[in-house]
C-alpha cells in the first residue's frame, strides 16, 4: 500500500470511528492499514495488551530450544567504528544500530509467537514473528503518552538496579530520547510532560531476567485528532528509541552503515478501537529470509560506548519471553 492511500484509509476509518490495524515498515515503503475485523483474513495475527484476534494454541513445550549465531564481531565492528566517527565530527549523538543474527530452533514461527509473553505480539504468515515489550504510543481520553524505553542489564548482576539507575552512558542516552520524543510529542500535543521518569521493568526471557528502564511522556491532543491520526503517527516516527538524534542525519547513517533495509522490523503497529488507540515499536523480532530465520538487534551508541559492551548488549536482546 502506498503512503498516500494509506493515510486516507486510516483517516477515513478514525473519522468513522471504526475499528482498524495498521502496521508500518521502518522506510515507510509498505505501511498496511484495514479495518479489525479484515487484518486475520490478510494473515496477521495481533494481540495488542488486552486484545487479540486470534485463539491461542495449546502447545506442550515449556521452553524454546534456540541457539543462534551472532553477526561476526568483525562486521559489527566495522560498522561502529563507521558510527563513532560520524559522532565526533558532530552528525548524530546517538545512534540506535542493529544486525540481523542466524538463530537455529525447531518451532515454527507461529509456535513462537504464541509461546512468547509480552504486552504487544504480531504474526505475519509464518514471515515475522514480533514479541515486543515497547509502547510506540497510546492515546487514551484525548491524551496521548508515548513509554521510550532506553537502558538494559542483566539482572542477576551484582546490584543490577542501582547500576543501570548510575550508569553514565544509559543515563545520557535515556535523557536524549526522552527529550527527542517529548519535542516529538509537542509537534501534535499540548502540555507535554514527563509523568514518570526512568522507571524500571523486568522482562523474563527463556535464558535470564533483564531489567529496562522507560519514562512515561504525555501530551494533550487538540479537539478532532482522529481527522490527523495519519499525519500525527507519522510526525513521531521513526520511533526515537530505535533510531537516534538528530532524526534525519542519524537515519542517513543508518542506511548506509547497516547496509540493508530493515523493514517492518524498528517500525510500527497498532490498534484503534475506535475511541483509543494502542501501537508498539516492532523490537524483539524474528523473521526468515530464504528459509533462515534471523532475530534482529541491537543499541544506541554514544560517545561512551565501548565496542565489545554495546556487541554483547546486541547478543544479550535475542531472547524469547516465554516465562
Amino acid at each position: 500500500m502506498k503512503l498516500d492511500r494509506f493515510k486516507t484509509e486510516m483517516s477515513a476509518l478514525a473519522e468513522a470511528q471504526k475499528a482498524f490495524f495498521f502496521l508500518i515498515d521502518f522506510e515507510q515503503e509498505n505501511p498496511i492499514v484495514c479495518p479489525a475485523n479484515k487484518a486475520e483474513e490478510l494473515g496477521f495475527y495481533f494481540k495488542i495488551k488486552n486484545f487479540k484476534n486470534y485463539k491461542p494454541l495449546l502447545i506442550n513445550e515449556k521452553e524454546i530450544p534456540l541457539s543462534f549465531d551472532p553477526v561476526p564481531k568483525e562486521l559489527y565492528s566495522k560498522a561502529y567504528k563507521r558510527v563513532v566517527k560520524e559522532i565526533y565530527q558532530g552528525n548524530t549523538f546517538l545512534l540506535n544500530l542493529t544486525f540481523p543474527s542466524k538463530i537455529n530452533t525447531q518451532l515454527s514461527l507461529e509456535h513462537t509467537f504464541h509461546l512468547a509473553k509480552a504486552p504487544y505480539k504480531l504474526h505475519y504468515k509464518n514471515q515475522f514473528v514480533i514479541y515486543s515489550p515497547e509502547c510506540f504510543i497510546k492515546i487514551k481520553d484525548g491524551y496521548i503518552y508515548s513509554f521510550p524505553m532506553k537502558g538494559t542489564i542483566d539482572a542477576s548482576h551484582p546490584d543490577a538496579q542501582k547500576t543501570l539507575k548510575e550508569n553514565t552512558k544509559e543515563i545520557n542516552e535515556h535523557n536524549t530520547i526522552v527529550d527527542l520524543i517529548r519535542n516529538d510529542l509537542s509537534k501534535v500535543a499540548k502540555e507535554v510532560q514527563v509523568k514518570r521518569f526512568r522507571y524500571i521493568d523486568k522482562i523474563k526471557t527463556q535464558k535470564k531476567e533483564i531489567y529496562h528502564t522507560s519514562s512515561e511522556i504525555r501530551g494533550k491532543l487538540l479537539n478532532g485528532w482522529e481527522k490527523e491520526l495519519p499525519e500525527l503517527i507519522l510526525k513521531m516516527l521513526p520511533a526515537g528509541s530505535i533510531c537516534g538524534a538528530p532524526k534525519e542525519k542519524t537515519v542517513d547513517i543508518i542506511r548506509e552503515v547497516e547496509q540493508e533495509k530493515r523493514g517492518y522490523y524498528t517500525g510500527v503497529f497498532g490498534y484503534f478501537d475506535g475511541m483509543n488507540l494502542e501501537s508498539a515499536v516492532n523490537i524483539r523480532y524474528l523473521e526468515k529470509q530464504k528459509g533462515q530465520i534471523r532475530y534482529r538487534s541491537g543499541g544506541g551508541i554514544t560517545f561512551l560506548s565501548e565496542l565489545d559492551s554495546e556487541y554483547n548488549e546486541l547478543i544479550e536482546k535475542i531472547y524469547v519471553p516465554i516465562v
